[in-house]
């Protein structure tokens, strides 16, 4: 009986509950499908397919890492002022338009027409997508919901991977032509779901609509943005730092890398709903971002351990520090969520859910090359000033997020729209 209620409670923390809550599970682990086969074969496809050279498709995708930046405030106010479920569907039409028209791409300009064009879409759609969820679900399951989808999203990322591996070993023309279409399609199907979603009723609006760069002047809620951002350099110490440290300062062998790339897969979807419990409040959602920046900190204190160690206690040594940073990354997160959910104004979701995302993009900015020459270039003393960097952000997010929730936001007079009450799109 034990064993039983083990297996079902461990099944209830990764199959989402009936409702909308799994549809909006479903409709991710299928858009990530897509999105893992891109990120997984893209390189190969743009210097083997589209005959671009390294530098090429590296000076393409800064520039629309630019784009992505510069766009993410007055891209997310159009979610305010067309609704997030037409947003989102348009975005996801898009995508797939983009992406079925990257085997006709021709040189440089052409790719990068397409990726400064996916950019500028990518923008608008991660905002719509996030409003969506939370302007449809009750306060008390926005968290909950966003952590099922991130659940999800691993899941089809993980299939996503091991259809890129197909198309690799393969490796011809028409394998790579086939993959970008079969994303494309994949985005289509998406749409299909998003169309199938229950529409939401309309936010009520301010008399003088805000402007959409109005957002970056509430000082409170910007410090909480650039706060929460620097603390997704998660993802930039687990997918780029460490392994670099893996390869440069310790003896375990190259394959460990991917199998702390596997566990971190496994770890988000075991274990993400259970980490995301609290954080459904801003005081709430507050302390997890805190423990999160310190379970980073501890990372960075543990990890350089690998470099004085051999063998089998190295590989030890860096499952501890990788786990470390995974609950870091599981806790963060849904900190995160909890603050978009309940300190934006409702009228003006999409300004403030794309301001928040401000703070992510400065972190993958400044953090590959900071974190990089601190943790790795330094031989391995960078990683104690890393770690007190991760504590004084850890102590400094309660009471930066407690000066924004007192301050009024810009919009704060509308009103929350009503959940509950949405009606099937036809």
């Amino acid at each position: 009986m034990g064993t039983r209620d083990t297996i079902h409670t461990a099944v209830r923390h990764v199959v989402p509950p009936a409702g909308l809550t799994r549809a909006l599970a479903v409709q991710a682990m299928v858009y990530a499908v897509g999105n893992g086969l891109f990120q997984a074969g893209s390189a190969v496809f743009f210097t083997r397919a589209l005959g671009l050279s390294a530098t090429q498709v590296g000076l393409g995708l800064s520039i629309a890492a630019g784009v992505s930046l510069l766009g993410t405030v007055p891209l997310g106010g159009l979610t305010d002022r067309y609704g997030p479920q037409r947003v989102w569907l348009a975005g996801l039409v898009l995508d797939a338009a983009l992406f079925a028209a990257y085997p006709l791409v021709g040189g440089f300009a052409g790719f990068l027409a397409v990726v400064v064009t996916l950019a500028a879409v990518d923008a608008a759609t991660g905002v719509a997508r996030q409003v969506y969820s939370i302007n449809a679900l009750p306060p008390a399951e926005r968290v909950t919901a966003m952590a099922y989808q991130r659940s999800s999203l691993n899941v089809g990322f993980g299939l996503g991977a091991v259809i890129s591996g197909v198309v690799l070993a393969v490796d011809t023309m028409a394998a790579y032509r086939g993959m970008v279409w079969f994303i494309a399609a994949v985005f289509l199907v998406t749409a299909v779901f998003v169309r199938r979603l229950p529409r939401l009723p309309e936010v009520a609006r301010p008399a003088e609509p805000m402007s959409r760069l109005a957002v970056l002047r509430d000082r409170p809620f910007m410090a909480v943005s650039l706060l929460s951002g620097l603390l997704t350099a998660h993802q930039t110490l687990y997918l780029t730092v460490m392994p670099l440290w893996i390869l440069s300062h310790t003896d375990a062998p190259k394959t460990v890398i991917a199998g702390l790339v596997l566990l971190n897969t496994i770890l988000i979807v075991l274990l993400q709903v259970r980490a995301s419990r609290g954080a459904d409040t801003t005081s709430g959602a507050a302390r997890a971002s805190r423990r999160g920046a310190l379970l980073i900190a501890g990372f960075c204190l543990v990890l350089p351990l690998s470099g004085l160690t051999r063998g089998t206690l190295t590989v030890v040594v860096l499952v501890a520090a990788a786990t470390l940073l995974i609950v870091a990354e599981l806790i963060e997160s849904a900190g995160a969520w909890g603050l978009t959910a309940t300190l934006p104004p409702a009228a003006q979701r999409g300004a403030y859910v794309g301001a928040f995302r401000l703070g992510t993009q400065l972190q993958y900015l400044i953090a590959p090359a900071g974190l990089t020459a601190l943790g790795v270039a330094t031989g391995g003393w960078g990683w104690y000033p890393t770690a007190a960097l991760f504590v004084i952000i850890g102590l400094a997010v309660v009471p930066v997020v407690a000066w924004a929730e007192r301050t009024p936001r810009l919009g704060e007079a509308a009103s929350e729209p009503a959940v509950g009450t949405a009606t099937p799109v036809s």
